[in-house]
């Protein structure tokens, strides 16, 4: 199995000066293959293996205009045209966008394999430096002398901090006992995920907590002077501050994800259109700061390692507007509803409890059946909901008082 350790990296000033040299090139080749590859196509109609990309960086490094290229590490920079050769391929397959220039003031990176990097006894030197980067370790329970990684990432965020990051192949962990537990989740926005169980994980809601701090910091920033000192600083600030939002997002996503992993043997989640959703300019900002998306991607590496089973449901499927108890379908059910009574059987149902309810049973119902739903990074999926009916009668839902 493979897997990262990321770490905090504190390099020296000189080991900095040369990543950030080193950043340069990466962003020079990177850019001038992209307009080479570009231009090729639209003048000779011809696509460009790896083998022509890499020959055009020779070249590129031959000429006295871009001589400096051979100051750094060659490896990083051919990296950088294979990760390119690959954002490509992942274009024309339908399953990205079209690769985009690199800006200096983005997040920097460096990939290393193994033969632009010495690792001995825990400590990492890279090519063309001198003295071990320092980083700092923290996981207690391994050993990071014990280390054999195949290639290691350095990187540096618009705020200033560097990271390192090894990439190790190590062997698959034991599954987890079984928990005699199975759960089906309904994710939405005033509460960020409800379970069958009738647990309600509240929204922490990171972006709208910063928002009037991180408004103030981009004001600063618009007033500054373009290519002053103070205006790096200020885009330092409005760096920072996206920094802390999405580390407390990836933290709060990991926490809840690893405890349904734990103590559920299988979970069950609807397939969202995320990408669709967001178009709504009411509720795209609300969406995307619950990160949908990175949670059911945490869930499905986390269950594959755990031996846990997620299930994903179709996307169609009406979990809200069907009556968990008897079935009964609503003809409609506005999103304003949050509790409505089945005209049918007369049960009183929390709207995302019963629409978790409903997911687990399709859930359930595709484990009995034998379809498998698990499609990582895809929306075609099967949903055995329809190959087994179920009594369903259109109706209008009787409200509760107050409601």
């Amino acid at each position: 199995m493979n897997t990262a350790y990321k770490c905090r990296a504190y390099p020296n000033p000189e080991q900095a000066s040369a990543l950030n040299r080193t950043f340069g090139c990466i962003r020079v080749a990177w850019n001038r293959t992209l307009a080479w590859r570009q231009a090729r196509y639209h003048e000779e109609h011809a696509s460009t293996s790896y083998a022509q990309a890499s020959a055009y960086l020779t070249a590129m490094k031959a000429t006295e205009e871009l001589g400096w290229l051979n100051e750094v590490s060659s490896v990083p920079l051919q990296q950088a045209i294979r990760h390119q050769q690959a954002a490509f391929t992942s274009f024309f397959a339908g399953r990205a966008l079209h690769p985009r220039y690199k800006s200096r003031h983005g997040r920097q990176s460096a990939e290393y394999t193994r033969s632009g990097f010495r690792y001995r006894d825990g400590q990492l030197f890279l090519a063309k430096t001198g003295a071990p980067l320092a980083f700092a370790w923290s996981w207690p329970d391994i050993d990071p002398a014990s280390l054999d990684p195949t290639t290691v990432m350095v990187s540096r965020d618009p705020c200033g901090r560097w990271y390192v990051s090894f990439a190790v192949d190590v062997p698959d962990p034991a599954p987890l006992p079984p928990a005699g537990a199975v759960v089906g989740v309904d994710l939405g926005i005033k509460d960020f995920a409800v379970t069958s169980d009738g647990d309600k994980i509240a929204n922490p809601r990171r972006l709208a907590r910063r928002e009037h701090s991180l408004a103030r910091y981009q004001r600063r920033l618009a007033r500054c002077q373009q290519g002053s000192a103070n205006r790096a600083k200020a885009r330092a600030k409005v760096a920072r501050a996206h920094r802390k939002v999405r580390a407390s997002r990836a933290d709060f996503l990991h926490r809840t994800s690893a405890r349904l992993v734990r103590d559920h043997d299988l979970i069950v989640i609807e397939d969202l259109a995320v990408k669709n959703m967001v178009r709504n300019r009411s509720l795209a900002k609300a969406i995307s700061d619950c990160g949908w998306g990175e949670f059911r991607r945490q869930l499905e590496y986390k269950a594959a390692r755990a031996g846990r089973r997620l299930v994903v449901t179709g996307r169609f499927y009406p979990s809200s507007k069907t009556c968990s108890a008897c079935g009964h379908l609503l003809a409609e059910l506005s999103l304003r509803t949050r509790a409505w009574r089945c005209p049918s059987c007369g049960t009183r149902h929390d709207r995302d409890v019963n629409a978790a309810k409903n997911i687990l049973a399709a859930g359930l119902a595709v484990t009995a059946c034998g379809a498998d739903v698990r499609h990582s990074g895809s929306s075609r999926v099967r949903s055995a909901v329809k190959q087994e009916p179920r009594p369903v009668r259109a109706g209008i839902p009787v409200f509760q008082d107050g409601e």
